[in-house]
């Protein structure tokens, strides 16, 4: 016998169905917002809407339109050097700001989105409120509708502020610094300068291979990516290996030994990397120790030869990151099955064999998610490069150097240079490296596959 399919229920409160099935009030409030709930007497929150719409239209009439209107040319009117007798000096005349005409066009887009979403949330409310009255159902007062936000509407109550914080701290800056990036936005002479629309100009110089500024973006974005593979696996198998060597039953003293590498940990980061620096300097600790040992003649350079000085912020960075994959694999590691190294041991497996075939594969199972993370934060690291080498050495006319991670060479750019458009480029590049690493390596791991699987 066939089964028969059961419907479920479906809320009668939709956007359609207030279009096609609302009344002439309902309908009306398309227009003047709330005038259906007003009507049937839920004056509070009718009025809400009404006055929402007011404050829109006055906000759109006084600032809004004008703000949309400049956004297609980013201004006209440009800054202009006048000369002030009285001052003896040139000056600045007021021209159009093209980045606060690019801000506000951009924040008036979020609320022109917004009050849609409003008008549609009116919508919805008025046809609610005939369907109810219809149907003879109670219509919920305004003091019952704000004491379902602590009950069945709590998610709402808890949501609005961090949704209303990502909205305004978050999604508007990004949108803000994504529209940037197809603009020829710089400041120069320590002035603002009128820019415009450029459309994929910069993404073009950037992917340009013939381009300087391309050469150095496909420079810096290589050395990146060799850099966060050397400094998450690197760190990765070491720091496994010494939480291994550490976890023995042979081992004395784990507490103590533990404690030892951790004690990097409790100095601040950038105080070990300053001092690190100055320690490699020419002049510097190391330098000076190897002369008079009479083991060199010239200074070592570890920050002014390019394959010294990414060999240097590797290694380095090896010291400062081990003891935080050796603190994270430790307990995994104490949860790896003794019955599996028993039985391995029965088979007559060695050392490397019980490693490769059972620590290393549940490690890599259980961590890949964390590889993952610490990829994405070494190609982000901005703090070994900046602090230790300043992405040097830097080649004369460059504005990238040899240790330079994008994220440093954005800085770089944006604070020193001031090419903020070309920086906003780097940002979304950057962005996009990440998110296609990200995504293709987790997505073919076992974690992913076959979450539930491993034993």
């Amino acid at each position: 016998m066939k089964k028969k399919k059961i419907k479920h229920n479906t809320t009668p409160y939709t956007f359609e169905n207030a279009v096609i099935k609302g009344d002439a009030t309902t309908k009306l409030s398309m227009v003047l917002m709330g005038v259906g709930l007003l009507k049937r007497k839920r004056f509070v929150k009718g009025a809400l809407y009404l006055l929402s719409e007011i404050a829109f239209i006055l906000f759109m009439v006084l600032n809004g339109f004008n703000n949309l209107a400049k956004l297609p040319s980013l201004g006209t009117s440009a800054q202009k050097e006048v000369w002030n007798e009285a001052k003896g000096i040139f000056e600045y005349s007021a021209g159009d700001n093209s980045l606060l005409i690019l801000l506000y066009g951009v924040a008036t887009l979020f609320l022109l989105v917004g009050f849609i979403l409003i008008w549609r949330s009116n919508l919805i409310a008025n046809y609610k409120a005939q369907y109810q009255e219809e149907h003879g159902l109670h219509l919920n007062t305004f003091k019952e509708d704000v004491k379902s936000l602590f009950d069945e509407n709590l998610h709402k109550l808890l949501l609005t502020g961090p949704v209303a914080g990502v909205l305004v701290f978050t999604i508007l800056p990004l949108v803000f610094m994504i529209s940037m990036a197809f603009t020829n936005y710089s400041i120069q002479d320590n002035h603002l300068i009128l820019f415009d629309w450029v459309g994929l100009k910069n993404f073009v110089d950037i992917l340009n291979f013939g381009s300087s500024i391309g050469k150095q973006f496909w420079g810096v974005l290589a050395w990146t990516l060799v850099w966060a593979v050397f400094a998450t696996f690197l760190n990765y198998i070491f720091g496994m290996l010494l939480a291994i060597l550490i976890n023995r039953k042979d081992t004395r003293g784990k507490a103590f030994w533990r404690f030892c590498f951790i004690l990097s940990i409790a100095v601040p980061q950038f105080v070990s990397l300053l001092i690190m620096r100055t320690m490699l300097q020419p002049e510097g600790a190391i330098n000076v120790l190897l002369k008079n040992a009479g083991l060199i003649n010239n200074a070592l350079p570890f920050f002014s030869n390019a394959t010294w000085a990414r060999v240097t912020v590797i290694v380095i960075n090896l010291w400062v990151g081990i003891p935080y994959t050796m603190m994270q694999v430790t307990g995994i590691l104490q949860n790896i099955p003794a019955e599996l190294y028993e039985s391995a041991k029965m088979d007559g497996a060695n050392a490397f064999t019980t490693f490769t075939k059972i620590t290393l594969p549940y490690m890599l199972f259980v961590t890949t998610p964390y590889l993952i993370t610490q990829f994405t934060g070494n190609v982000n690291n901005f703090n070994v490069i900046y602090l230790l080498s300043g992405g040097d050495p830097t080649p004369v006319g460059a504005t990238a150097g040899k240790t330079d991670l994008l994220v440093t060479w954005l800085y770089k750019l944006t604070i020193d240079k001031q090419y903020y458009s070309i920086g906003a480029v780097i940002g979304i590049m950057t962005f996009v490296v990440l998110a296609i690493v990200a995504l293709l390596t987790y997505r073919n791991t076992g974690s992913y596959k076959d979450e539930e699987g491993f034993m």
